[in-house]
């Protein structure tokens, strides 16, 4: 069976942050995503889709993400049901975040951290994962927040770098 979800769009609001009784963490956020077609008026129509990341993925997202965020997210659809103080049963189907990856620069999410009155987001890696056999353990969260650990994603390495670059068969992957 196949249950693959991927998306590109823009948190609606901060992640909302809780653990479950026995302290596993739990995010909850939406992603707007713009269809890729226009109605009749010539505009698009965005989908709010609900989203769930667990444990480390709940924690970064949660401390490194904003309202506005630019993000992919892949995961799985899920539904799951629960009946309410009225009797009723409820479905809920929402996307169970298992990797995720922030597409756009630091500087932007901690612009945007300013302008919300919020805390800075410095020290971010950019490639999160729920999956533990992840080789790059990418879904672990930053020691500390000093920029000396982690890449600065809004400068060029290459830019002020004069030397030449030597590039043999080998170093090819075709």
């Amino acid at each position: 069976m196949i249950n693959n979800v991927v998306l590109v769009g823009r948190l609606t609001r901060d992640a909302e942050l809780r653990y479950t009784g026995s302290g596993i963490a739990v995010a909850s956020f939406t992603v707007a995503v713009e269809r890729p077609y226009t109605n009749a008026q010539g505009e698009r129509e965005t989908d709010f889709i609900n989203c769930v990341a667990w444990r480390k993925t709940a924690e970064i997202i949660s401390n490194f993400t904003r309202k506005g965020s630019l993000v992919g997210v892949t995961g799985r659809m899920q539904t799951r049901n629960y009946t309410n103080n009225e009797g009723r049963k409820v479905y809920i189907t929402e996307v169970v975040c298992e990797n995720f990856q922030m597409l756009e620069p630091k500087s932007v999410t901690e612009k945007r951290a300013q302008n919300d009155g919020s805390s800075s987001n410095s020290g971010v890696s950019n490639n999160y994962s729920n999956n533990s056999n992840d080789s790059q353990n990418n879904n672990q969260a930053p020691k500390n927040n000093t920029k000396s650990n982690h890449a600065n994603f809004d400068e060029d390495p290459f830019e002020s770098n004069n030397d030449s670059i030597d590039i043999s068969d080998d170093d090819l992957p075709f």
